[in-house]
């Protein structure tokens, strides 16, 4: 099946994010994709969850989740395909301890993240970890992990004090964005670039030609 494919379908999208949304949007035609978030803010946390398989479990918990309020939500509205994600940024402070990081606090936005890459991101590597879930219109769940490694550079100690003034990590998830300025940072990347964006374009393309062929057959 070719991405062309879908061009007469409709997607439900159930995501608030606009990075989520736009990277949806170089797959499939504007036109065919509907938003609609979840309507519930609160989200399963994290606290507690220091092992990797943990954090997998939790993750696709909460895709899974965000899935099934869409759902009820929509009702009796008619869709091809519904399509919920999760995306979290993980480091490993000590060997076998993991630890996931949020968006920056409102409260102590300049001091923790300036904290989290001196003591986190410069000269070491962490995980950006997505858990998809597609709903087809015959209502079967299609779900997938995608993880990414990323290093940064020890030398951008010198441009932290400059990124934070740039404001650009407020609101993002791990407290930088790859697509942005906090690219000067990156040395590696190893895996799909657009998951730590927030959407995992090839794996979700793959997820969208099992849920076709379930249907087909």
């Amino acid at each position: 099946m070719s991405i062309s494919d879908l061009a007469g379908k409709t997607i439900v999208l159930g995501s608030r994010s606009p990075r989520r949304r736009e990277l949806l949007e170089r797959l499939y035609p504007v036109a065919r994709i509907e938003i609609i978030p979840p309507d519930d803010p609160e989200e399963l946390s994290f606290d507690g969850i220091h092992s990797l398989e943990g954090i997998q479990q939790q993750i696709q918990r909460i895709s899974r989740l965000k899935n099934e309020n869409v759902v009820r939500q929509c009702k009796e509205q008619t869709y091809d395909y519904l399509l919920t994600a999760d995306t979290v940024i993980v480091v490993e402070p000590t060997e076998n301890h993991y630890l996931v990081l949020g968006q920056p606090p409102e409260t102590d936005y300049a001091s923790t993240t300036k904290f989290w890459f001196e003591n986190y991101y410069l000269g070491k590597s962490h995980l950006a970890i997505s858990a998809i879930c597609l709903r087809n219109k015959c209502q079967s769940l299609f779900e997938k992990l995608v993880f990414t490694t990323v290093e940064m550079n020890q030398s951008g100690s010198t441009l932290v004090d400059w990124y934070l003034q740039t404001d650009e990590p407020r609101g993002k998830a791990g407290g930088y964005a790859i697509q942005g300025l906090g690219s000067l940072f990156i040395s590696q990347v190893t895996g799909s670039l657009s998951n730590v964006v927030g959407l995992p374009l090839l794996e979700t393309q793959q997820l969208f030609d099992r849920a076709t062929d379930q249907t087909a057959g």
